[in-house]
């Protein structure tokens, strides 16, 4: 009799285990990828790799597919090609491609950082450091219309430096600024993090300055697609963006700390200790938005500097560059 109890209890306990992997498979073929495209994989960025290592994409169906694509122009173009479904980067990318009549434009639906998210290196170690300093000096700025050029160069202007004070290099690519630097061209290099510390701890500069404190507010780093693929999948994107949103919330109420360990698994070759300092100048700088949504005021912002460095002739239409998901 015991025997029969035995083989029962057993039966049961491989019939729910069977139960449970069976519904682990099905959950996983629930998920939809969406493929994905970051212009550069940074800790200023903490938000987005929260939302990632928290779950909070999984708990709204979703998978990514993160590819790595250097330059907001290159990921716009991948957006437009459909060999990604979700861009991320700088928004200024989307108004070119607006202003270059592309009929099925892009459109950014949801934003992360709410400034440059730059710091300025220097070659030689300076106490005190004013932005008188810049002149006379070359300073590696990145792809010339690109948003760190552009706030690199706002920057200069609040800072009521004229840039034709300073040699402003724009000939380097974003993907090379370090290695450039490293080599011995210029004298001050615009990096993110982790870039900036890792080249301060091998001894190659100085952290001398957040570009992002001087440059002003707007919306620096955003997530966008294809207006027909935001028409065609609009439960979808709502479900992106409530990710996004979970991992806002979560840098906003946690301690650089806390938010340094969660990520820890996307800098695997930084130090813990290292990346909460990353983390907490981020922080400190007040660099990312309450929420995904994108103001107005913010977009504007973005283009009175675009206007302001020729760019782009007048303002182009908020309405229609900006489709915001989450909804206050």
């Amino acid at each position: 009799m015991k025997k029969i109890y035995l083989i029962i209890i057993v039966g049961i306990i491989l019939l729910c285990s069977s139960l449970v992997i069976f519904n682990k498979e099905n959950k996983k073929e629930d998920y939809t990828t969406l493929k994905v495209g970051e212009v550069t994989h940074s800790a200023f960025y903490a938000p987005f790799y929260v939302a990632i290592e928290k779950g909070y994409f999984e708990e709204e169906g979703l998978k990514l597919d993160i590819s790595l694509i250097s330059g907001a122009n290159n990921v716009t173009a991948a957006v437009l090609s459909k060999d990604i479904d979700i861009g991320f980067c700088g928004p200024e990318a989307t108004i070119y491609v607006y202003n270059g009549g592309e009929n099925d434009y892009i459109r950014s639906f949801a934003g992360l950082t709410k400034r440059d998210g730059q710091f300025l290196v220097s070659r030689k170690k300076i106490n005190d450091f004013n932005w008188n300093s810049l002149k006379g000096k070359e300073v590696l700025a990145g792809r010339i219309a690109g948003m760190p050029e552009l706030n690199f160069e706002n920057a200069l202007k609040n800072e009521k430096i004229s840039k034709t004070d300073v040699k402003i290099n724009t000939s380097v690519d974003f993907a090379s600024l370090t290695s450039a630097f490293i080599s011995g061209t210029g004298d001050f290099v615009n990096l993110f993090e982790p870039n900036a510390t890792k080249l301060e701890n091998e001894g190659f500069g100085y952290i001398v300055a957040n570009i992002g404190e001087k440059s002003g507010e707007m919306p620096y780093t955003a997530f966008n697609a294809r207006k027909s693929f935001i028409n065609k999948n609009t439960e979808i994107i709502k479900k992106f963006t409530k990710a996004i949103n979970k991992g806002l919330t979560f840098t906003k109420e946690k301690d650089s700390k806390e938010i340094a360990k969660v990520i820890s698994p996307q800098f695997q070759d930084i130090s813990l200790n290292d990346l909460e300092k990353i983390v907490k100048r981020y922080k400190d700088a007040d660099s990312w938005l309450d929420n995904p949504y994108i103001e107005k005021e913010l977009f504007e912002n973005l283009e009175d500097i675009m206007i302001d460095s020729k760019q782009i002739k007048e303002y182009v239409p908020y309405n229609d560059l900006v489709d915001n998901a989450y909804k206050k």
